[in-house]
């Protein structure tokens, strides 16, 4: 794990969130989709986000994806942090010594990077029964924010999301259903009320093989609660945090400083 912040002195975070459809359980399609997207950015970015599951869709079956394209997805991230000189991160059907995990990589551009395995597996999908659950919660440093990478049904749960770490950006990466959707919107921007920090959500669009239709929402919400950015249509949204609206925010309301100390 990288123990150290690969930028010193930044104040500012250049984010790009790619929302998009994905080909069903065909990894190397999706690579060659998001690598064409990804290399058509003209703006420098430092960061880029992808949704839950991007090779595959939301599948309950990892078994049908030949085990070494999580390797050679990892690979990919890492040729595409080092060429767009930018962390990349998103989550993808991984397995372990026999054991599947929705495994969230952020890949930083010298090939380094962090793992985070999704803690709420989605009961009502039955992916308990196929993915192995974390159980424990990253905080990355990159480029001078703290950042908190979630997968998609942990959004649903602010005890595991609290901001004990002081972190400045709460990530979740999603394969979010349009039947739900309304509760994606309030649930993001609640999260970035509570917790004092930047807010993202990334979600996918388009309509997966069991029928799921998805609408994106894909957002980005200030540390109070303030939409900055948000779509609906297959697109990559560009966003800038400023490490000095959580700095000042912070001083000047001291929220976090009241917070209830709890053992999880």
């Amino acid at each position: 794990m990288v123990k150290i912040d690969p930028m010193a002195n930044p104040t500012r975070l250049k984010v790009a969130l790619v929302q998009t459809s994905l080909f069903w359980e065909s990894p190397q399609k999706n690579r060659k989709s998001l690598a064409k997207t990804i290399y058509s950015f003209s703006n420098q970015v430092n960061l880029i986000v992808l949704p839950e599951m991007f090779t595959t869709g939301f599948t309950m079956s990892p078994k049908n994806i030949d085990p070494r394209e999580g390797q050679l997805t990892l690979e990919w991230m890492q040729h595409i942090a080092k060429e767009k000189d930018a962390a990349i991160t998103g989550s993808f059907p991984y397995v372990e010594n026999n054991t599947y995990y929705n495994r969230l990589f952020f890949v930083i551009p010298n090939g380094e990077y962090y793992t985070y395995d999704k803690k709420h597996t989605f009961t009502l999908a039955g992916e308990d029964k196929i993915y192995k659950a974390g159980d424990k919660k990253i905080i990355i440093p990159y480029k001078g924010f703290l950042i908190c990478p979630l997968i998609c049904y942990d959004l649903r749960f602010p005890v595991w999301a609290r901001n004990t770490e002081n972190y400045d950006v709460l990530l979740y990466i999603a394969n979010w259903p349009k039947q739900r959707i309304h509760a994606w919107d309030i649930l993001l921007k609640a999260r970035a009320i509570e917790n004092v920090a930047y807010c993202i959500g990334v979600n996918r669009i388009g309509t997966d093989n069991l029928g799921y239709e998805y609408t994106g929402h894909s957002a980005v919400y200030d540390c109070l609660g303030k939409e900055l950015a948000f779509s609906t249509t297959n697109d990559v949204i560009f966003t800038v945090l400023e490490k000095a609206h959580i700095d000042e925010t912070r001083t000047k309301l001291m929220f976090l400083e009241d917070k209830d100390t709890f053992t999880l």
